[in-house]
C-alpha cells in the first residue's frame, strides 16, 4: 500500500511571527505536514537568543517551537526583500504574523493591502490586544496577559500572592487557537475561493480560556479568589502531604468519595451528612480537608498510591512528578513524549496528536537563521 501523505501536504505557510505564539502554531502546522517558511529580521527571531539553556549553540526556548520550518532572511525595509515576500505570496495558503498593529502596514504587508493581489490567501494576526479598541497599539507579553485577563488572580495560595502559571499558558493558547481559526478559513475557501483575515489577541483567549471560572462569575456576580491547587467546585480536588511527599486527588463523584474513604479506613466519613454530597462537601471544605489531611499524613505518598492503587472502584490519584520524575515514567516513555529529532539527538517533545493512516513522522530541527536564503516553495512538501 503506498504511503498515505500527512494531513496537510500542499499546505503553503509563511510564518512572520515571533518568540512563542506564533511560532508554536506554524511549528503545528509544519508537524502537520504543511511547507513552512519562517520568515526573520537580518537579527532574527528573539527566542534564538533567550538562553541559556541552551543545545549546541541553539537556545531551548527557539528550539521549543521553531520545528520543521525553513529560514529565510528578508528585511522589509528593502525593496528587493519586499518583492521577494510578495514573490512567495503567490504560492502561498497563510500567512501568519504578530507584528504590532500598523508596522506590516508600512510596508504595504498588512491584510488590506495584500487581500486584493492575493484574495485566496487566509492572513493570521497574532497580537495582545487585537487590531481594534483604545489598547490595540500596545505590546502584550504572556506574563503581562495572565495578569491582566484575570489568570493571576485565581492562580496561588491567596489574594496577597498572585502567581503566573509556569509555562506561557496564554501565548501557547492563542497559538493552539491560531491553527483552529487558519485550518477553518482554509475549509471555509474551499467553499468561496476567498481567504480572510483572522483577528487573534492574547487577551481575548486568555479571557476566553478562564471558561468554567469566568462562568461562575457570570452566573453569581462573586469574585472568584485563589485556593491554591483546589477546586472552586469540586471537593476534595487538591494536593495533599503525606509522610513524606505530597500526592495529589482529584475525586468528581459521590461514588469516588466513598471509595477513597474506604481506602483510608475511615468509610463512615461518607454518610456524614456534611459530607455524602459534593454540595455538602464544598459547604464544608475545610472541616473534610483537615480530616483528610491528617488521615493522609500519617503514611507515606508510596504507601498510599498503594493502597489507592487497589481501591474498587478507582478514584483520580496520583503523585506530584519534577521533569525527571516525568521523564522516567513508563507512560510517558511508552508514548515516547520526550524525543529526539529527524538528525537524532536534538531534543524534542513529541507532537501529541496521534494518526492512525497518517501519523507525525518528521521531526526536522529548527533552522539556523537564513539557513534557506533562496528558500521557495516545495513540490513535495514533505
Amino acid at each position: 500500500m503506498e504511503k498515505a501523505a500527512p494531513p496537510l501536504a500542499g499546505l503553503r505557510v509563511l510564518d512572520l511571527s515571533r518568540i512563542l505564539a506564533g511560532p508554536s502554531a506554524a511549528q503545528l502546522l509544519g508537524d502537520l505536514g504543511a511547507d513552512v517558511i519562517k520568515i526573520e529580521h537580518p537579527l532574527g527571531d528573539d527566542t534564538r537568543r533567550w538562553g541559556p539553556p541552551d543545545f549546541e549553540g541553539s537556545a531551548a526556548y527557539y528550539l521549543a517551537c521553531n520545528r520543521n520550518k525553513r529560514s529565510r532572511v528578508l528585511d522589509f525595509k528593502r525593496a528587493t526583500d519586499r518583492d521577494a515576500l510578495l514573490s512567495l505570496l503567490a504560492g502561498a495558503d497563510v500567512l501568519l504574523e504578530n507584528f504590532k498593529v500598523g508596522d506590516l502596514a508600512r510596508h504595504g504587508l498588512d491584510y488590506p493591502s495584500l487581500a486584493p493581489r492575493f484574495p485566496r490567501l487566509v492572513y493570521c494576526s497574532i497580537t495582545g490586544f487585537g487590531q481594534t479598541g483604545p489598547e490595540a497599539g500596545r505590546a502584550g507579553y504572556d506574563a503581562l496577559i495572565q495578569g491582566m485577563s484575570g489568570l493571576m488572580s485565581i492562580t496561588g495560595p491567596d489574594r496577597d500572592h498572585p502567581t503566573k502559571v509556569g509555562v506561557a499558558v496564554s501565548d501557547l493558547g492563542t497559538g493552539l487557537y491560531a491553527v483552529v481559526a487558519i485550518l477553518a478559513a482554509l475549509h471555509e475557501r474551499s467553499r468561496s475561493g476567498l481567504g480572510q483575515h483572522i483577528d487573534l489577541a492574547l487577551l481575548d483567549t486568555q479571557v476566553a480560556g478562564l471558561a468554567n471560572i469566568a462562568m461562575n462569575f457570570l452566573c453569581t456576580g462573586e469574585v472568584p479568589r485563589p485556593l491554591g491547587d483546589a477546586h472552586p467546585t469540586i471537593v476534595p480536588y487538591q494536593s495533599f502531604a503525606t509522610a513524606d511527599r505530597p500526592l495529589m486527588l482529584a475525586v468528581g463523584s459521590d461514588l469516588q468519595f466513598a471509595s477513597l474513604c474506604a481506602a483510608l479506613g475511615e468509610p463512615e466519613w461518607a454518610l456524614d451528612p456534611r459530607f455524602v454530597t459534593n454540595p455538602a462537601r464544598v459547604a464544608h471544605r475545610a472541616e473534610l480537608v483537615g480530616r483528610l489531611q491528617a488521615r493522609l499524613s500519617q503514611k507515606t505518598r508510596d504507601h498510599w498510591l498503594r493502597v489507592f492503587a487497589a481501591a474498587a472502584p478507582q478514584f483520580p490519584h496520583g503523585p506530584i512528578r519534577d521533569l525527571a520524575e516525568v521523564s522516567a515514567d513508563p507512560q510517558v516513555a511508552h508514548r515516547g513524549l520526550f524525543a529526539t529529532m529527524d538528525d537524532g539527538h536534538t531534543p524534542c517533545l513529541k507532537n501529541p496528536i496521534n494518526y492512525s493512516r497518517t501519523p507525525i513522522e518528521h521531526y526536522r530541527p529548527p533552522p539556523r537563521l537564513d539557513e534557506h536564503p533562496d528558500a521557495t516553495w516545495r513540490e513535495d512538501p514533505v
